[in-house]
């Protein structure tokens, strides 16, 4: 028998493959029909939008963790049992068939939605400049430093015969063919 507490935990759900979301509308249904709501308090999926700098209008969302889904419940025979049987659902994460309890604060750490910014180039990579009044002045770049709001990048480029370090738009540049 499992430990009947009346304090919810976050515990993590292991699920089949793509399963992650139709796991997570299931139980939420389970709950909402069987009056668990006491039990089972909160199902999450922790996610990540990932932002194109060329078009910050528009973010893709991605989950964190595939195959993993978060539930705060009230932890007895019975809650565990609805979990554990619901569609899609493999198992609880931890060692045989005791379920490891996540602090609030490991969960917020997880579920947390964070930007991610995906130039297609990242330091150390040749660059093409395609925008901006040195695009049809530089024939080779090397990206030497990234800003951390991902909106300058310095280039060591050859301009007008040397070697020299410029700050861009990081939008006026894209990885070179090579």
């Amino acid at each position: 028998m499992l430990e009947d507490t009346k304090t919810p935990h976050w515990y993590v759900v292991h699920t089949y493959s793509g399963y992650e979301n139709k796991v997570a509308t299931n139980l939420e249904k389970i709950v909402e029909n069987r009056k668990l709501g006491h039990l089972i308090h909160s199902v999450r999926i922790p996610m990540e939008t990932v932002i194109d700098p060329n078009d910050e209008s528009a973010g893709t969302e991605r989950k964190l963790f595939p195959s993993y889904v978060l539930v705060k419940m009230v932890m007895n025979d019975e809650s565990w049992h609805v979990v554990r049987n619901t569609r899609g659902v493999t198992g609880f994460v931890g060692p045989g068939s005791q379920p490891v309890v996540l602090t609030d604060e490991e969960v917020e750490a997880l579920g947390v939605e964070t930007q991610t910014v995906s130039l297609g180039y990242d330091v150390g990579d040749a660059v093409k400049v395609i925008d901006g009044s040195l695009k049809d002045h530089i024939t080779s770049a090397v990206v030497e430093e990234i800003s951390a709001d991902y909106k300058r990048v310095k280039i060591k480029a050859t301009l007008h015969g040397r070697q020299t370090t410029i700050e861009l738009d990081s939008a006026w540049l894209k990885k070179a063919d090579i």
